[in-house]
């Protein structure tokens, strides 16, 4: 067997091709772990955002899209005496109604831009009991509630959404009155508003939807029953946690298209380097004839050429990795209906080192075996 050694004194033969190798592979290797923490912080956000204890209720044939639900303004009562199992606290019970609405949003400077808001009652953190709230108070008519991520959701400077700023919806001045964090969920990109406000800036008589809060998630049964029944208010049950469910499919082939991209790119750079040792190895065909003369065999042979381009890929994946940790991670991504943070890890980082590898491998072995293909008398005889 040849050395370790060998493998690494062989890599700085050409300065030039090593950092070509190790470019070229740190480049694929972030961007595999990027589409793997893009995919994962989208799924996990959305997972984490539907609550199995809470039931939505929403107006029949409107289960896909909230916002383009219409619920009776007298649902919230009716089901809060009808249905069984609501969580109750101090004799208040967890019945919220929510009116979802998305439009533009202008600032003061006169830039404009797509906000999610949610006209909610101060029942709505019974609901949601992840909402906690961080700056300043729930808000009252003319004033917003922003949630900490909801800066990155509007394409703003992070800080330049805080207590007292002001936000312009259709000619109405709104004054943020408080910042709340709902970790790891989309709320925390939403404006609420109180449920008065959004009745008359969304100019509907309607709501969008009523959200009940259950003891038991085993009750849900006694939700859909009430909404099969009531025929007369058209409406349709289903659990939160199946709603954010929907919306994690509709999102699959966008978090596909990431592979895609990832895959093309890295099958670009794989042929890349192929080429690279290709012309590489072919000046060494002659050496590693000699080689065999002195009595090591093809194996160790190609074994060494294995190492040599491995090591480079494995280098390449140390940069990306680097890279990744100081650039991604922690980096908050919008999408349409809220943001996720990028989290770089242990999936990632195992992603990103097995890409290194398969780099290495794959993209070795062709040239390695065709320049230990010819005889030996016949590559000792090649200049």
């Amino acid at each position: 067997m040849l050395p370790f050694s060998y493998a690494v004194r062989n890599l700085f033969r050409s300065k030039s091709r090593l950092i070509q190798t190790i470019g070229g592979s740190a480049l694929v290797v972030l961007l595999v772990m990027a589409s793997v923490a893009l995919n994962s912080g989208m799924k996990k956000v959305l997972s984490a955002s539907g609550s199995p204890h809470n039931v939505i209720l929403v107006g029949a044939g409107s289960e896909e899209s909230i916002q383009r639900s219409e619920v009776p303004e007298s649902s919230a009562g009716i089901a809060e005496a009808s249905i069984p199992g609501i969580n109750e606290s101090l004799g208040v019970r967890a019945v919220s109604s929510e009116i979802h609405y998305m439009n533009y949003l202008q600032f003061p400077d006169g830039r404009k831009t797509q906000a999610m808001f949610r006209g909610v009652t101060p029942e709505a953190l019974r609901v949601h009991p992840e909402i906690r709230i961080d700056a300043g108070s729930f808000p009252r008519s003319g004033e917003v509630m922003a949630g900490r991520l909801a800066w990155r959701k509007l394409g703003l400077k992070e800080g330049e959404l805080k207590l007292g700023s002001i936000l312009i919806l259709d000619g109405q001045e709104l004054k943020v009155s408080g910042i709340f964090a709902a970790p790891g969920t989309v709320l925390e990109s939403e404006l609420w508003a109180t449920l008065g406000d959004m009745r008359v800036l969304s100019k509907r008589e309607t709501l969008s939807c009523v959200v009940v809060r259950l003891d038991d998630p085993a009750d849900f049964e006694e939700a859909d029953l009430f909404a099969k029944q009531r025929l007369d208010l058209e409406l349709s049950a289903m659990r939160e946690s199946d709603y954010y469910d929907r919306l994690s499919a509709f999102f699959k082939p966008l978090r596909a298209m990431t592979w895609i991209t990832a895959g093309l790119i890295a099958a670009g750079a794989l042929f890349g380097g192929i080429n690279t040792l290709y012309a590489a190895f072919a000046s060494r065909v002659r050496e590693m004839a000699t080689l065999q003369a002195i009595g090591f065999s093809r194996g160790s042979l190609l074994l060494s050429l294995i190492q040599e381009s491995t090591l480079a890929c494995l280098t390449g994946a140390l940069v990306a990795s680097l890279l990744a940790v100081f650039i991604l991670d922690g980096r908050t991504i919008p999408f349409s209906i809220g943001s996720f943070t990028l989290e770089i890890g242990p999936a990632a980082a195992i992603s990103g080192i097995v890409t290194g590898l398969l780099l290495g491998l794959i993209g070795a072995l062709p040239p390695a075996i065709r320049c230990l293909k010819p005889s030996l008398h016949s590559a000792l005889r090649m200049s």
